[in-house]
């Protein structure tokens, strides 16, 4: 993670002088206590990670460390493409991940719609729809990474 302080010392400083105030570095220390650095967005692998691995196993391969408590074992997520004639659908996996799209084939729904999971994460902050959207567009991104 970039460290954003320094910037922002410099760019404070250089605003205060262009006022005509001076300002010794450690009076700018409470502005830049006050300035914190925006959270990083997380990325996809680590939502995978965080959200799918436990069924679908860090690999992607179905092998989590609750599959064999489903009723049904979950999808082997680096062969999205090939059961699908070598294509990877994102607009279908962005729909199953976000909950617009039932798979019906494994009878009725284990996994969670985390499309509303990530809006509901979101809602303290702004835009909980958008965010919930560039999570289940990084999680798409990383399964397309991870096909064989």
């Amino acid at each position: 993670m970039p460290n954003l302080r320094k910037p922002i010392a410099r760019e404070t400083r250089a605003i205060l002088r262009s006022r005509g105030v001076r300002v010794a570095p450690i009076v700018l220390i409470p502005l830049l206590v006050a300035c914190r650095e925006a959270p990083v967005p997380p990325t996809g692998q680590g939502l995978f990670l965080q959200h799918c691995a436990s069924c679908h196993g860090e690999s992607g391969e179905g092998t989590g460390p609750i599959a064999a408590s489903l009723a049904r074992p979950p999808s082997d997520l680096t062969r999205i493409a090939e059961r699908n004639g070598g294509r990877f659908d994102e607009a279908d996996v962005m729909h199953v991940i976000d909950g617009r799209r039932a798979v019906t084939e494994h009878g009725p729904r284990e996994m969670p719609v985390w499309g509303a999971v990530f809006e509901e994460q979101g809602r303290p902050g702004h835009y909980p729809a958008y965010t919930s959207l560039l999570h289940s567009r990084a999680l798409t991104d990383y399964l397309r990474s991870i096909q064989k």
